[in-house]
């Protein structure tokens, strides 16, 4: 089954050899009495109403942000920048926290793996978008250290799920010119994992379109140990000594270093749940964040050109007072 958004990317077949997780009984929790709606609003059309509200004449009624959804002459699938958007107001670096998957599963009376097979298309979407919108990286987190302690067969689902996915979409990253980069501590991986990873970072590693950056068994804590490690390392070796430590020099020890831009823009965290979950603590420093109340697989284009449009609004301060 093909996601009929995005064509080029591929479902995973109905007969995949990934194991299958249990239902997990809801009894609290009721299945929606109607189904969630499919509202798409273009890039094209989000630049103009911002143009006319900037001017005076934007109404913006009907949809959260002025956002409406567009007719069949606006939603042309042109360049998004044909109209006015400037590249400079998107974030260069968006992070997500992919939550809410297990949730979507059992309010629909699916089984778990249901709900990270569809927020892994969600993140297929994601990506087309980026690539549409110039957004120049994506970090998305995968799967944390906290996740080691789920249950073994739900951790063997994710990891297969995630060799999979790579596999087969190897062939869209070479044709679309993406670079990806897998943080964490891989040594936890088995030794196919580590390998598929390492061979897609060298496969990808002169693409320029869009740099995926996905943290496998990754946490903030686990970041910031490490570089601590690598740093005190090189004081005893004698390479440095404690006055040449400073905030450069940790960021550059930090697995974020796989990038020219480490700190994120913006991030996103789905679900409604208001809090950053042992993600990235050093990088998420002045990053602006945005929580959105749906969970992941139903984040799409709607919610994310929300999101970006909510960062558009914002005076970025790094710690300062704005300059008026």
């Amino acid at each position: 089954m093909a996601n009929p958004l995005y064509p080029r990317f591929n479902l995973l077949p109905p007969n995949s050899h990934v194991p299958r997780l249990r239902p997990v009984p809801s009894p609290h929790v009721p299945p929606p009495s109607l189904p969630r709606l499919s509202l798409r609003v273009s890039v094209q059309q989000m630049v103009t109403e911002e143009d006319e509200e900037r001017a005076g004449r934007g109404k913006g009624k009907g949809r959260p942000g002025g956002l409406e959804a567009p007719s069949a002459e606006e939603d042309n699938g042109g360049d998004p920048f044909s109209a006015g958007l400037r590249r400079e107001s998107l974030p260069k670096h968006v992070a997500v926290i992919m939550d809410g998957n297990r949730r979507w599963a059992r309010l629909r009376d699916l089984p778990v793996d249901s709900g990270y097979e569809a927020g892994l298309r969600s993140l297929r979407v994601l990506v087309e978008l980026c690539c549409k919108l110039g957004i120049e990286v994506l970090t998305v987190f995968a799967f944390s250290t906290d996740n080691w302690f789920r249950p073994k067969v739900e951790i063997e689902f994710l990891m297969s799920l995630f060799e999979r996915g790579v596999r087969e979409e190897l062939g869209s990253f070479l044709r679309e010119n993406i670079r990806i980069s897998v943080i964490g501590d891989t040594s936890r991986l088995q030794s196919s994992l580590q390998e598929l990873i390492a061979n897609v970072e060298e496969s990808t590693k002169n693409n320029s379109r869009l740099q995926l950056v996905v943290a496998v068994s990754y946490s903030g804590q686990y970041d910031v140990v490490q570089a601590c490690r690598k740093i005190a390392q090189k004081v005893k070796d004698g390479v440095l000594t404690p006055e040449d430590i400073n905030e450069s020099l940790i960021e550059e020890e930090l697995e974020t270093n796989c990038t020219h831009f480490p700190y994120p823009d913006l991030l996103i965290r789905t679900s409604g749940e208001l809090r950053i979950s042992n993600f990235f603590l050093w990088q998420l420093a002045y990053t602006e964040l945005f929580f959105a109340q749906c969970l992941w697989p139903d984040f799409g284009e709607y919610e994310f050109l929300e999101a970006l449009r909510a960062f558009r609004s914002r005076q970025r301060r790094y710690g300062r007072k704005s300059i008026e």
